[in-house]
C-alpha cells in the first residue's frame, strides 16, 4: 500500500502520546524508525539498519523503499541530535513529530528544531 505524504502526517499524529519503545514497530510502542515506518505504512527490519547507519546508507535504504528527496508535511526527516547520532521524524511543515526517548513518548515539536536537519524524503503515492 502506498500512501500520500498527507496521509503519513495524519498517521504520525495518530501516534502522538504512544510510549517510546526501543525497536517498537506498532502503537504499543515506537522508536524513531518505527514511527517513520508506521506513518508511511512501510515495513523495516528490526534493529537499527537506518538509525545507526551512516547517512549514505540511510539514503540508500529510503530509496530502496521508494522514497526520494523532498520536503513538506509528512516527509521523513533525518536530524543529527548530537555527534554521531541520527534520528528520524515526520515533518509537520512547521516542526516535527518524533519518538522522544527522553520524554518516553511520541511528541510534536514546533520549529525551530534544536537539531541540524540532514535531509527530507517523501514517497510518491
Amino acid at each position: 500500500m502506498t500512501i500520500s505524504s498527507a496521509r503519513a502526517l495524519v498517521r504520525a499524529r495518530e501516534a502522538l502520546g504512544v510510549p517510546f519503545r526501543l525497536h517498537g514497530r506498532d502503537l504499543r510502542g515506537l522508536d524513531c524508525v518505527g514511527l517513520a515506518a508506521w506513518a508511511w505504512a512501510v515495513e523495516v527490519p528490526t534493529g537499527y539498519p537506518l538509525r545507526a547507519a551512516p547517512r549514505a546508507r540511510i539514503e540508500a535504504e529510503l530509496a530502496a523503499m521508494g522514497f526520494g528527496p523532498g520536503g513538506g508535511p509528512g516527509a521523513v526527516v533525518l536530524v543529527a541530535p548530537g555527534p554521531g547520532q541520527l534520528h528520524l521524524g515526520i515533518s509537520t511543515g512547521s516542526g516535527v513529530i518524533h519518538a522522544d526517548a527522553g520524554l518516553r513518548r511520541v511528541v510534536e515539536r514546533a520549529a525551530p528544531l534544536p537539531w541540524a536537519v540532514l535531509g527530507c524524503w517523501i514517497r510518491e503515492a
